[in-house]
């Protein structure tokens, strides 16, 4: 029952709302993550001491692979119940977590995020929250022309 293991992902529901995503564990149980989400383009960087989910759908936007990030608290057979994967990183540490997808454990408690949609070949989400507030981050790809101009 160790909350230190990096664990595997299995496959999750997910149904895109306008009003945020809600995923559906392997266990039947639902969750909210409210809010439209923000784009991101580039390198997401997580506040200190944030949860840090990232979800990544299938091209069909109905099912993904969701992992927790660092994630110290849920024990192994819970996460493993309801299909959510865990990779615990030490500071300096980078993993590419999914195709496309690559996650690093940066100073100050901080996770840093890069990923090409393309590559991942669906939509690409994180959700960071704690007890207080809660952001949802899509990865889009960028327009490199409309940088141009």
């Amino acid at each position: 029952m160790s909350a230190r293991n990096d664990v595997p992902p299995s496959t999750v529901g997910v149904e895109l709302l306008d009003h945020g995503v809600e995923v559906e564990y392997t266990d039947g149980r639902t969750t909210l993550y409210r809010g439209v989400p923000e784009a991101v383009t580039d390198t997401l960087t997580t506040p200190p001491k944030k949860e840090t989910h990232v979800l990544v759908t299938d091209p069909t936007e109905t099912e993904g692979v969701m992992l927790y990030v660092n994630d110290l608290k849920t024990h192994d057979d819970i996460l493993e119940s309801t299909g959510v994967g865990r990779v615990v990183l030490e500071q300096g540490e980078t993993e590419e977590v999914f195709p496309g997808v690559t996650v690093r454990r940066v100073g100050g408690m901080r996770t840093e995020i890069e990923a090409d949609p393309e590559v991942a070949r669906g939509r690409v989400f994180v959700f960071v929250e704690d007890d207080w507030s809660e952001r949802s981050y899509e990865f889009v790809s960028g327009d490199p022309e409309a940088d141009e101009q």
